[in-house]
């Protein structure tokens, strides 16, 4: 049993402009370990990733959007 919480955090993302876009990002961020849900705001270019910190960290969410082909980095609130 993890003693660590899930996080929510939310990513501004860069690049994308269709459907196929946001299904690319939700695909990659989605394979990582520790990433129970991924959820792409087309219209507010967001990305919120719901995730154990301790498994995956904002870095690491960071690297997968940008193999899916994407820039992401963290929301300023």
């Amino acid at each position: 049993m993890s003693t660590t919480m899930d996080v929510t955090t939310i990513l501004r993302a860069d690049g994308f402009s269709c459907p196929s876009c946001v299904a690319k990002i939700e695909k990659q961020v989605g394979r990582l370990d520790g990433v129970r849900s991924v959820r792409v705001r087309f219209a507010s270019a967001r990305i919120e990733v719901v995730h154990d910190p301790a498994v995956s960290g904002v870095e690491d969410l960071v690297a997968a959007v940008a193999r899916a082909g994407y820039g992401a980095r963290p929301a300023l609130a």
